[in-house]
C-alpha cells in the first residue's frame, strides 16, 4: 500500500514537457520486528547517550556538531546551516538526460526503488504519455534530481500503471567486480556436466513471485515472542545440516533423476590454459 503522505513532489521534465509527480517510497523496512534496549534488573528503556572520551561527560544535543577527519584526532567542523548552503538547490525537477534500455543498467548501481505518480488531476494526460512511451520504447529515463539533499541519479520505468524510479549508486559507491572475482579459477567444464546443469535450469524455470519469500527470521522471532508471553518453552531450532560433499558429476546426474555408475573415476576440470 502507498503511503498516505508523498517522500517528495516536483515535476518529471520530459522534453520540453513538464508533468506533476510525486514520489513514494516502494520498500520499506518499517514492518519489521525491532528490538529495544532495556535494562536487565529494572525493566526500563535506556537511551542513548554521547559521551566525551577524555572528560567523560554526557554531551548534550546542542553541543554536538558534526566533524570530517583530516588526521588523527583532528576535525573540521561543519555546521548543519554550512551543508544547507553547500548542497545544490533543489528545483524540484526530476530532469531527464537520457534514454537507455532497461536492461542496460547493472543491477548493483540500482540503491532504493519509488513509486512515482501524477500528482493531481492536471498530469494525468502528460503521465499516461510518458510511461506509455517509456513502455513502447522499452527504455528507462535516466534523470538527475536534488533529493532529500542529495543530488541523485535515477532510473525511471514503466511499470503497471505507474511509473517506478531507482535511485542509482553513483561509480564511486560500487565495488569492483574485477577485485571481488580475481581469485576464481578459470576452469573448462566438461561438455556432459554443463548439458546437465542446463537441464536443471529448464526443469526449474518459473516466474518471480515475491509472495513465496518467506522470511524466517521473521517468522521464527514472532514465535518466539508468542511463546514468552504465553509462558510457553521456548522451541530450539532445529540445526541444519551441512550438504555433503560428493562427486559433482554424480550429483549432476542424481538432480536430473540419472543414476551414475557404482565404479567410476571422474576427470576432474581442465584449467583453461
Amino acid at each position: 500500500m502507498v503511503a498516505a503522505r508523498a517522500n517528495w513532489k516536483g515535476y518529471l521534465k520530459f522534453g520540453e514537457i513538464s508533468c506533476p509527480v510525486a514520489l513514494y517510497t516502494g520498500a520499506s523496512t518499517s514492518e519489521r520486528i525491532s528490538f529495544h534496549t532495556i535494562n536487565r534488573d529494572t525493566g526500563n528503556r535506556v537511551r542513548r547517550e554521547f559521551i566525551d572520551p577524555e572528560t567523560e561527560e554526557p554531551v548534550e544535543r546542542d553541543d554536538q556538531v558534526k566533524g570530517f577527519e583530516i588526521g588523527e584526532n583532528r576535525y573540521v567542523e561543519i555546521e548543519p546551516d554550512e551543508i544547507v548552503k553547500a548542497v545544490p538547490e533543489s528545483n524540484k525537477t526530476l530532469a531527464v538526460s537520457a534514454f537507455v534500455p532497461c536492461g542496460e543498467i547493472d543491477t548493483v548501481f540500482f540503491d532504493k526503488p519509488y513509486y512515482l505518480v501524477p500528482s493531481g488531476k492536471i498530469a494525468d494526460d502528460a503521465f499516461a504519455v510518458i510511461r506509455d512511451a517509456l513502455r513502447a520504447s522499452k527504455v528507462g529515463a535516466l534523470a538527475h534530481a536534488v533529493l532529500f539533499r542529495r543530488y541523485r541519479a535515477l532510473m525511471i520505468r514503466a511499470h503497471g500503471r505507474g511509473l517506478v524510479a531507482h535511485t542509482l549508486n553513483f561509480d564511486y559507491e560500487v565495488r569492483s567486480a574485477t577485485e571481488a572475482f580475481e581469485g576464481i579459477s578459470k576452469l573448462k567444464i566438461q561438455k556432459e556436466m554443463l548439458e546437465l546443469a542446463k537441464h536443471i535450469i529448464e526443469t526449474k524455470k518459473g516466474e518471480f513471485d515475491p509472495s513465496t519469500f518467506d522470511d524466517r527470521y521473521e517468522a521464527a522471532v514472532a514465535e518466539l515472542v508468542k511463546a514468552k508471553l504465553a509462558g510457553k518453552p521456548v522451541k530450539l531450532a532445529k540445526k541444519a545440516k551441512a550438504p555433503k560433499v560428493v562427486d559433482l558429476m554424480e550429483a549432476l546426474r542424481a538432480s536430473v533423476g540419472r543414476n551414475a555408475p557404482e565404479v567410476q573415476k571422474r576427470k576432474p576440470a581442465k584449467r583453461a590454459a
